[in-house]
């Protein structure tokens, strides 16, 4: 009867024994990957270096608003994604998108304010989601889920000069970098990733040439210089949802912002 007793009251004590332990392992499991990119010329990163006004980028985005991602490509690295991802926003205001780049994960709920005191309209219909919100006058919020993975390109069908991007990824670890190219992306467990890059100015053959494994521990939690060539074609210039150019409003005496 000793015996069993003893056993029992071991029992709280390994549970919580163990409970510590795998605590302790997931504080030390978990890190910080940081990265550095470029956004250049497709020259090289040390020609870029030697000429700081190409660095110059006209909005003054420099090397920021690039993207990187890393997805799980083990059990080790696996970590459920939270069923209900964030609930973010993109707001119409000063005929512009704010922000103008936002990354979600996948199954994540935008909303679109108008808070301007006019008309807009919001549609994509190229890569990614393909959505038309068609007209909604001022205070109106109009909301879309990006149910799956890719890059949305936003437009107003009023308003040439707005556009956004949405990202939507399928992983809980990505980060966006700063003006000087810095990224940090946070919690992220040890184990294996395919780690992505994404710019609106860099050309496609040379983020896809980004794509690599990495192992992600304590001791390897730093990515290399990544190196993006730069769209020298980029342009936001782009057709209404139609496909034809925008066309001014006809009337002079029409009240158009």
């Amino acid at each position: 009867m000793r015996s069993e007793t003893a056993k029992l009251l071991r029992g709280p004590a390994l549970c919580a024994g163990l409970l510590a332990t795998v605590c302790a392992y997931s504080a030390r499991g978990q890190v910080t990957v940081t990265a550095q990119v470029e956004v250049g010329s497709q020259l090289g990163a040390s020609r870029a270096k030697e000429n700081p006004a190409k660095q110059k980028e006209p909005g003054g985005r420099g090397n920021g608003e690039v993207v990187v991602w890393l997805r799980p490509v083990d059990a080790a690295a696996q970590r459920a994604n939270d069923p209900q991802p964030k609930r973010q926003q993109l707001v119409q205001i000063h005929k512009t998108f704010e922000p103008h780049l936002l990354v979600v994960e996948v199954g994540s709920l935008v909303d679109f304010p108008n808070r301007d005191p006019f008309f807009h309209n919001v549609f994509s219909v190229f890569e990614g989601k393909r959505f038309d919100l068609g007209l909604h006058e001022a205070g109106v919020t109009n909301s879309v889920r990006f149910d799956r993975a890719g890059v949305s390109f936003l437009f107003c069908n009023i308003h040439p000069e707005m556009s956004a991007v949405v990202v939507a990824v399928d992983t809980p670890y990505y980060g966006v970098s700063d003006r000087s190219g810095k990224v940090s992306i946070a919690n992220v467990p040890d184990g294996r990733y395919e780690v992505h890059y994404w710019s609106e100015r860099g050309l496609p053959d040379s983020l896809k040439q980004l794509t690599r494994t990495v192992a992600i521990s304590e001791a390897a939690r730093n990515l290399s210089l990544a190196h993006i060539a730069e769209n020298s074609n980029f342009t936001t210039v782009h057709k209404n949802k139609y496909g034809q150019d925008y066309v001014p409003p006809a009337n002079n005496d029409y009240p158009h912002p």
